[in-house]
């Protein structure tokens, strides 16, 4: 092989090495060789380790063989020849007459595909009208096979580590909940148990007007205890996919405007404004939808206070739209992915309270009803909630 062979091969498998998508790889290694090894049509079969069946992970047509679409043309049998024997195997239809079809000649090359030490799949080069394989076309495929196992190894790699990060962030996710959820348990029964000795003390008494404070502030507080334990109830529940849903026609904009009444009952200083088009019912569960707004509420005067809620809602193709819109902070771009996982809570002082589980339980509801839910965000101009509903979740499964 000369030096400019090899100056070109280094150029090919350090672009092949660059791309980030495996099948990206792939294209960019099989295209840029085919100069050297002409072929029509290359597939990959991979085993599934649970099944143990095989599959196509990768196929490509270049060639003569674009339109053909029969078993034969993408070498399953020889794939399946390939991993028994886990060698390499050449099949060439012999030619019987000179007139014959060349898309019925199929030149077969197959390789064996090991991933670390495993035996993991075959790929198939597959050749119409010929020529015959020669040792060099032999050499240059099995190179190809080669960086097509790597190629497949390191996606398994980066599958692994994102798997891995995953877990680790859920795991500290859980070990933060653990910490926060101790604190807001104690802070309510530190309360209760508080106000409730003082009023019974025998050494004290305690004028009417003292006693009803006392008394305020314990309901309070058992309020909150009683929210925080459905909430980790209602977190449980979703997740394990055991939470019953009732649905029915409602109408979305009375069960918003019902939650909004409540929400200004107790903070009569909240500004809530709502635009609204003429919206069609839907089948939903009001009760859980009506959950999903106390949520967003709660969540807009907990991380934007003394911030106009501004609410629009509008139809939009099969569906309903809700927007929850407020004026305060915002939340940085690199949170936003991480929004609504079960007790991920963004950093900082601002989430001092809360237990991470507000918007996972909207999340989860909302995807019950077949519907979506995101959010936008743009620093020191506010944050928008966005949840679309079908109007029949059973039509969009």
């Amino acid at each position: 092989m000369d030096t400019q062979t090899l100056s070109l091969l280094h150029d090919i498998f350090q672009e092949v090495q660059q791309k980030q998508d495996w099948k990206t790889a792939l294209d960019t290694l099989f295209v840029s060789l085919r100069g050297y090894f002409v072929f029509d049509n290359v597939a990959i079969y991979l085993v599934d380790p649970q099944t143990d069946g095989m599959e196509v992970a990768y196929a490509r047509a270049v060639g003569r063989g674009k339109t053909a679409e029969a078993d034969g043309v993408w070498g399953g049998s020889v794939a399946n020849e390939v991993i028994a024997a886990g060698r390499m195997i050449i099949r060439e239809t012999k030619r019987e007459s000179e007139n014959a079809n060349r898309m019925d000649l199929a030149y077969l090359l197959g390789f064996p595909l090991y991933v670390g030490s495993k035996l993991s799949g075959a790929l198939v080069f597959i050749r119409f009208g010929g020529p015959e394989y020669s040792s060099l076309h032999i050499q240059m495929a099995s190179l190809q096979a080669f960086w097509a196992a790597a190629l497949i190894e390191r996606r398994d790699l980066q599958e692994a580590r994102l798997q891995l990060d995953s877990v680790q962030r859920q795991m500290r996710l859980q070990d933060d909940f653990v910490s926060t959820i101790s604190h807001e348990l104690r802070t309510p029964l530190g309360f209760i148990k508080g106000y409730s000795t003082s009023l019974l003390r025998q050494d004290t008494t305690w004028d009417q007007s003292t006693q009803l404070e006392f008394l305020t502030i314990i309901d309070e507080e058992a309020d909150r205890l009683a929210h925080l334990i459905e909430d980790m109830l209602e977190s449980a529940r979703l997740q394990s996919k055991t939470l019953q849903f009732k649905f029915s026609p409602v109408r979305i904009e009375a069960i918003l405007r019902d939650v909004a009444t409540r929400i200004n009952t107790h903070i009569p200083e909240l500004k809530i404004t709502i635009d609204q088009e003429p919206l069609p019912s839907v089948q939903a569960d009001g009760i859980r939808i009506s959950q999903v707004f106390e949520n967003l509420f709660s969540n807009a005067i907990k991380y934007a206070p003394n911030s106009e809620i501004h609410i629009v809602m509008s139809a939009v193709e099969r569906g309903v739209r809700i927007a929850f819109a407020d004026h305060g902070d915002g939340i940085p771009q690199e949170y936003l992915p991480f929004i609504f996982e079960r007790f991920y809570r963004v950093p900082g002082e601002r989430t001092a309270k809360g237990t991470g589980l507000g918007l996972y339980i909207c999340k989860q509801i909302v995807m019950a009803h077949h519907g979506n839910i995101w959010v936008e965000s743009v620093l020191d101009k506010g944050t928008t909630f966005i949840v679309e509903l079908p109007i029949d979740p059973s039509t969009d499964k």
